[in-house]
């Protein structure tokens, strides 16, 4: 499936059009994955439309000089690929064609592909085209796009097979269904993305080397702890078992603390995102006290656990007198803001696992795919377009900030569960 997602390259470009040619129809995971993007057109033309452009001209090869079959004597041989230019109405496509050249008399004669020079030669079946693609992208009418855009410069429809719908689902099936079984994730943030009326929660995790991976995604508040629950428990079954301690990054919903304790286990370190907090906080504040506030939270954050929890305390004391909401939200759920603290580990890890911008970040990323989307017809579709984000996304994570000393993390998580394997043992003796 990583294939289908990484057509930048001429070689990715060429496998996935000999592959349509067997098996039928790109579009199908792209535009299931994309759904109703009007926005994304231009992206889908520039990925998806160059890879079923140069399928179809592979296919129009076909019809002229046969499938190809290495050792068996032709009057036209298959020659390789060559750059090409396919204009749909504004817009330039850059592709790469099939070359065909023909034997015998006439040697060497290049032999021209019909739906390349219809192509080339008619502006009204490019724009047909392209009308057909932005019609399958904003209407998710996209299991005759191809056909229709085959049969639009004489390509046959039988050439083209539907067994390719029931493949890709089953593909696309796989994908949302991938296993962590091999991948030691040391650590798993949980924040929320909200569009309209609709919530989704996402799981990421990092592992042993630093590298994110996107665990999974619910439809539901973080507030509600069955949904939590439901998305934890499918990570579960996927691979990322209770099986060790992990580090816990959450937003600070007590929902989300009692869904990790029920499937995790309360032993696992939980630290509340510290940017949360700080923004509840000034919620609460005037506009002359949030800048004095927030440095003295940040202040705090910097010292050993016990030393930056009494700080907060007082500073909670102090604001109680005039602010007593703020002074309740800075001192609800503290002593899990200073885990990290806690745990010893080094500042440049800190820095990235005591916040949950790990999952914001590709929120925003999520945010500016979105941005133009203007009506959210039901709440699959907030899911679906979640998932396309996060999975493009993912192929272009870096690793976490720190990650060099992750191993510090490790061992304490190590430490931690030996810890309560010698508590369980004294007390069942």
């Amino acid at each position: 499936m990583n294939g289908l997602y990484q057509v930048a390259g001429k070689t990715d470009t060429r496998k996935i059009a000999e592959f349509l040619s067997q098996d039928g129809q790109l579009l199908l995971p792209f535009l299931e994955l994309i759904c109703n993007a009007e926005q994304a057109v231009d992206e889908v033309i520039k990925v998806t439309g160059k890879a079923a452009v140069e399928a179809i001209l592979l296919l129009s090869a076909q019809q002229v000089a046969g499938p190809k079959q290495p050792g068996k004597a032709k009057d036209i041989n298959w020659h390789g690929w060559q750059p090409g230019v396919v204009s749909l109405a504004e817009r330039k496509l850059r592709i790469e064609k099939p070359r065909l050249r023909r034997k015998g008399k006439g040697a060497g004669t290049e032999v021209p592909i019909p739906a390349y020079e219809a192509m080339a030669t008619n502006g009204r079946i490019t724009s047909r085209i392209l009308e057909i693609l932005m019609k399958g992208v904003s209407t998710r009418n996209y299991k005759e796009i191809l056909p229709e855009m085959a049969e639009t410069v004489g390509v046959s429809k039988s050439q083209i097979s539907r067994e390719f719908v029931a493949a890709s689902e089953e593909q696309i099936k796989a994908l949302c269904e991938r296993r962590f079984d091999d991948v030691d994730i040391l650590a798993i943030y949980l924040d929320g993305i909200q569009f309209n009326d609709c919530h989704v929660i996402v799981a990421l995790g990092v592992d042993s080397g630093g590298c994110k991976h996107v665990l999974g995604i619910r439809e539901g508040a973080s507030e509600n702890k069955q949904v939590v629950m439901d998305l934890l428990t499918d990570m579960v079954e996927r691979g990322v078992g209770p099986d060790r301690l992990r580090l816990f990054v959450i937003d600070g919903s007590k929902a989300l603390r009692q869904a990790i304790d029920a499937v995790y286990g309360s032993k696992n370190p939980v630290q509340r995102c510290r940017n949360h907090k700080i923004r509840n906080v000034m919620d609460y504040l005037p506009e002359d006290q949030k800048d004095q506030v927030k440095s003295a939270m940040t202040a705090a954050f910097l010292l050993d656990a016990d030393k930056g929890t009494a700080r907060l305390k007082q500073l909670a004391k102090w604001l109680e007198q005039e602010y007593p909401s703020a002074a309740a939200s800075l001192l609800e759920g503290l002593d899990e803001m200073f885990t990290l603290n806690r745990l010893g580990l080094p500042s440049s890890l800190r820095r990235c696992l005591a916040t949950t911008n790990v999952i914001e970040s590709p929120n925003g990323g999520i945010r500016s795919r979105t941005g133009r989307v203007k009506n959210w017809r039901d709440h699959a579709m907030v899911v679906r377009w979640v998932a396309a984000s996060l999975l493009d996304m993912e192929k272009r994570f870096r690793r976490i900030m720190g990650y060099q000393q992750l191993w510090m993390l490790d061992a304490k998580l190590k430490a931690l569960a030996e810890e309560e394997r010698l508590d369980i043992q004294s007390r069942a003796v």
